[in-house]
Parts: C-alpha cells; structure tokens; sequence
C-alpha cells in the first residue's frame, strides 16, 4: 500500500515540474518565470523525494530524500529571490502588463542606510 501512495505522491510531484517547465516557456518575463520555477520545482522535487520517502521508508534512501527534500525548500525560494532581485537591479524590465512593484522604494531605504 505504501508503494502505492508513494507512486500517486511522486506523479503529483511530476506534474508540478512538467507545469513549471512550461512555465518557463510560456511566461513573458524573468519575474514570471522565476516564479513558476521557484514554485514549481519546490512542490515537484520536494514531492518527488517525498514519494521517495514513502515508498523506501526509514531506510538509508529514504533519510537521504527527506534531507534532500529541506534542501530543496530551503535553497530553491531563496535563489529565486536572490536571482530576482539581482535581475531588478541590474535592470531587467518588467513585461508590459506588470503590476508595480515596491523594490524601489526598499533599495532607496538600503542604499540611505
């Protein structure tokens, strides 16, 4: 039974980086596809690995997904975040039907610090 909850978890995860991947193919701009990678490829991966988990138990792979799968949460939003903003200010422009945003006025506030 495990195996097969585990299996269902990892086609769920599939699909999110299958979405994510045409994500980055079909949205306008860098914010709009780091989004859909960020979101994406943590939900994806991390259920992959979760299913990983399931599947394999408390074994040696098991440990390794789950490790692998904070790994994951942790780093893929913060590169995203980092990417971003160094897009932001190197000046890479929106796409035409953005919305403003409020980076200006928080970098005005660092650069006065």
């Amino acid at each position: 039974m495990n195996e097969l909850i585990g299996q269902f978890i990892i086609l769920i995860g599939l699909t999110f980086d299958l979405l994510g991947c045409i994500g980055l193919l079909r949205l306008p701009d860098v914010y709009n596809r780091l989004q859909a990678a960020a979101k994406c490829v943590t939900l994806g991966t991390g259920g992959i690995l979760f299913g990983v988990f399931v599947v394999n138990g408390f074994t040696a792979m098991g440990i390794k997904a789950l490790l692998a799968m904070g790994f994951v949460f942790i780093t893929s939003p913060t590169a995203a975040q980092a990417l971003s903003r160094a897009a932001y200010v190197s000046g890479v422009k929106h796409w035409s039907g953005s919305v403003e945003t409020g980076l200006e006025e928080e970098l005005k506030k660092d650069e006065t610090a």
